[in-house]
């Protein structure tokens, strides 16, 4: 059995996924890099967090769709994404009175860019290049572990 699943997804004994109705969503991670999603993923496996439901949205305008019908314990969001960057989505989610806690995985690392991310609402932000640990200490306060 897999530690992160796919949103909606269970993997089966042979290591295919099956599609799972009554998931839940964890984490919604938001990035328009299907490797950086897969690096978080990863990140988040070995910070030992188990058995989560990862949402995945390539960006902030899907992410928001997503929202609709999800209410994820956190959300991990990129900066730099095409349609909607992450600073757009986490205005738009604040805008709604969501009080999700957001964070965001960002190679953008100037002051500038961190202050506006807390003066928008977001509740941590990690630099790229990332650790397990770095993962695990702002996702242990949120999700327990």
């Amino acid at each position: 059995m897999p530690i992160v699943k796919v949103l909606g997804t269970q993997a089966n004994d042979a290591g295919k996924y099956d599609r799972k109705e009554d998931a839940s969503m964890d984490i919604l991670l938001v990035d328009d890099s299907k490797t950086m999603r897969l690096l978080v993923q990863r990140a988040i496996r070995q910070a030992g967090f188990r058995g989560l439901v990862v949402g995945e949205a390539e960006n902030g305008a899907q992410a928001l769709e997503k929202l609709r019908g999800e209410k994820p314990k956190v959300i991990l969001s990129d900066w730099n994404m095409p349609e909607m960057s992450g600073i757009d989505f986490l205005t738009q989610v604040r805008a709604s009175q969501n009080k999700v806690p957001f964070g965001f995985i960002t190679s953008e690392a100037s002051a500038q860019i961190k202050d506006l991310a807390m003066n928008s609402g977001a509740n941590f932000l990690i630099t790229k290049p990332f650790t397990p640990e770095d993962v695990q200490a702002v996702l242990s306060p949120i999700l327990g572990a």
